[in-house]
């Protein structure tokens, strides 16, 4: 019996702890989904539980619970006890998260803040290691001597406005804003002229932006550096009268004008037959200026020349037979190179063995490895005794065979013209002689001595040869008016050429040379390719060291037919082992075709050095040999 008593009394009390527990339980699941403020509204039921109502039959009737004892176990005591414990660690815990939380977005919030600093920092000291492994760490130099045109890259220039405009506020500090022009009508003589055999373009990019007028060595060097900073190209100008679309803008940029300020003869050493002269100062002025003193400079281009275009094609003249070329009367050029450096080549001796020729190197150039701001030319005395003779053949070739006989007998004449038949009726045509000339193929010499003896035996001899050539006239100056006026046609056949011309119509002044041996088959050729083609054109040329050139007269739509005239003239004189230009420089016109006279391998000598001295391209960009891909079809067929 008491044994079966104590086993209820133990099941009793197992089944009040289950029961205990599933409440419990059941109370933590329905904390765990209530918010702050309705556990505090159940905390505060909890602790004060709401009065029994009076009204109730089963309340008044029933007698009032009795205070459980201090330290013993009821169920309401525990339970209460249970659910304050319960409700102050959930709200603890709950306080706890907040706190957590908050400390974890703060972290959050600092690491971003550091991560970018890292990032920051790290970009920073990759682009220090790229800008010192770029520029300052020494780089292997490429291997090869030359520079194929494969293995160019397309300049990058800065020819935006906003460079420009910059620019053009740096040109004013230096020159003052007299110097600095961007009229359009000065734009536009910098830009061609009416007897270039260039097309010119009517893109607004390829026009320069402004023209700068400086007036010393300096100046040009300050510029330049503006310039090679910025990137911006840069065309040296002076005369303006070369041919070939030598100074022709392809990349914008500015012009450096050398006319206005820089057109003096600084010294003159009479003792050494030496004069340093400025560019922009014309070979017909510097030889007025050397009249008085007995001297002269002997080449003798077109009218209007001016020494800065002279030594960058490396020009001559009617003299050339007998006093050589330009690239034989320069000593020393004082040179300002693509990034401002001031060079010169060389002292002022006759002759040295130092070092490389550089003087010859930048004569022929065009201004695309300097800009010659000073040069040393040499000077020869005035001859005392002068004289002109005139003779006229029955044809071309049978004056081209009397030249090449004066030459092969070694006459020291100071020049041999020749003059085709319709050139000579150009000029009797445009009146701008005083005498009317034959209208056959006509040579004309220049003698030079220092006695009348010797000029009259070189008169004596050159006759000899004409009539052995079967000349059909020959006529001598024996005064200085009768060699102006027998002279006159020569220096008029440019101008009488262009004379006839109709409104609309332009000239093309194209030159070759070929040894002497050929000149007649030569000049008979071009001859009978222009009467195929019907262009009217004539022949003027120094015969004398084999360069002739062709004057064609053609309307615009005639431009094609004139094109391909040229290439042949040209492509015949490279097959006679002659060259594309005696004296107008390569500028534009000739430029592809020099690979054909000199090879591809020479012209990549020629652009290494050319990348070597202005590795940006910025002189005088695209002249003389390509620094950049052609697009397809840009070269024709040879």
């Amino acid at each position: 019996m008491i044994h079966h008593q104590l086993g209820r009394k133990a099941g009793l009390v197992a089944a009040q702890a289950r029961d205990t527990s599933r409440r419990v339980a059941s109370l933590s699941d329905t904390l765990s989904v209530l918010s702050p403020s309705a556990l505090t509204a159940h905390r505060t039921f909890a602790s004060k539980p709401p009065t029994p109502s009076t009204s109730t039959t089963s309340a008044s009737t029933s007698p009032p619970p009795r205070r459980p004892v201090a330290g013993t176990s009821g169920a309401n005591a525990d339970g209460r006890s249970f659910r304050g414990q319960m409700l102050e660690s959930i709200s603890s815990r709950m306080a706890r998260e907040q706190a957590e939380r908050q400390r974890i977005a703060s972290e959050r919030q600092n690491s971003a803040s550091t991560r970018n600093a890292a990032t920051t920092f790290m970009l920073f000291c990759v682009g220090v290691a790229c800008y010192y492994l770029g520029t300052k760490m020494p780089q292997d130099p490429s291997p090869d001597s030359t520079l194929p045109l494969g293995a160019t890259r397309p300049p990058r220039h800065r020819t935006n406005a906003a460079e420009l405009e910059a620019a053009w506020a740096d040109f004013v500090a230096i020159v003052g804003a007299t110097n600095v022009s961007t009229a359009p009508t000065d734009i536009a003589s910098h830009v061609s002229s009416d007897w270039s055999s260039h097309k010119t373009t009517d893109e607004k990019a390829a026009q320069p932006f402004c023209v700068v007028y400086p007036s010393s060595t300096d100046e040009v060097s300050r510029i330049l550096k503006i310039c090679h900073t910025r990137r911006i190209p840069v065309i040296g100008f002076s005369g303006g009268t070369s041919l070939e679309g030598n100074f022709a803008p392809t990349r914008g940029g500015i012009v450096i004008d050398f006319a206005r300020h820089m057109d003096r003869l600084l010294t003159l050493h009479k003792d050494d037959l030496d004069a340093v002269v400025q560019p922009g100062l014309g070979w017909e002025t510097l030889n007025e200026l050397l009249q008085e003193q007995g001297l002269f400079f002997p080449p003798d281009p077109g009218p209007g020349a001016q020494i800065g275009g002279m030594i960058g094609t490396g020009c001559s003249g009617t003299n050339a037979y007998r006093y050589g070329t330009m690239r034989d009367w320069v000593l020393s050029l004082t040179v300002v190179l693509a990034d401002g450096t001031v060079v010169k080549t060389r002292q002022r001796p006759r002759k040295s063995s130092a070092g490389y020729d550089l003087t010859r190197l930048i004569i022929g150039s065009e201004g695309t490895l300097g800009l010659v701001t000073e040069a040393t030319l040499k000077l020869a005395v005035r001859p005392t005794e002068t004289s002109v003779a005139v003779a006229a053949f029955p044809d071309i070739r049978a004056a081209a065979s009397c030249a090449a006989r004066v030459v092969g007998e070694g006459i020291p004449v100071a020049a041999i013209e020749v003059l085709d038949d319709a050139q000579m009726a150009c000029i009797n045509a445009a009146g701008s002689t005083t005498r009317r000339w034959a209208e056959a193929p006509t040579l004309m010499f220049k003698f030079a001595g220092s006695s009348a003896r010797a000029v009259r035996e070189q008169i004596d001899a050159v006759q000899a040869a004409a009539k052995a050539a079967r000349s059909v006239s020959f006529d001598f100056a024996n005064s200085p008016e009768e060699q102006a006026e027998l002279w006159s046609a020569r220096k008029e056949a440019l101008w009488s050429a262009i004379a006839t011309k109709q409104p609309g119509e332009r000239v093309w002044t194209g030159d070759v040379a070929v040894p002497i041996s050929r000149l007649p088959d030569a000049i008979e050729e071009v001859q009978a390719d222009l009467r195929r083609v019907g262009l009217r054109g004539t022949i003027v040329g120094h015969v004398g060291d084999g360069n002739f050139h062709a004057i064609l007269v053609y309307a615009p739509e005639q431009r094609p037919a004139a094109e391909e005239f040229v290439h042949r003239m040209v492509k015949r004189a490279v097959e006679l082992e002659g060259t594309v230009t005696g004296e107008h420089g390569v500028g534009l016109v000739k430029r592809d075709y020099l690979p054909h006279e000199l090879s591809e391998e020479t012209v990549a000598m020629m652009r290494k050095i050319k990348a070597a001295l202005d590795p940006l391209c910025l002189l005088n960009c695209d002249k003389v040999v390509r620094m950049q891909k052609p697009k397809a079809g840009e070269i024709g067929e040879w």
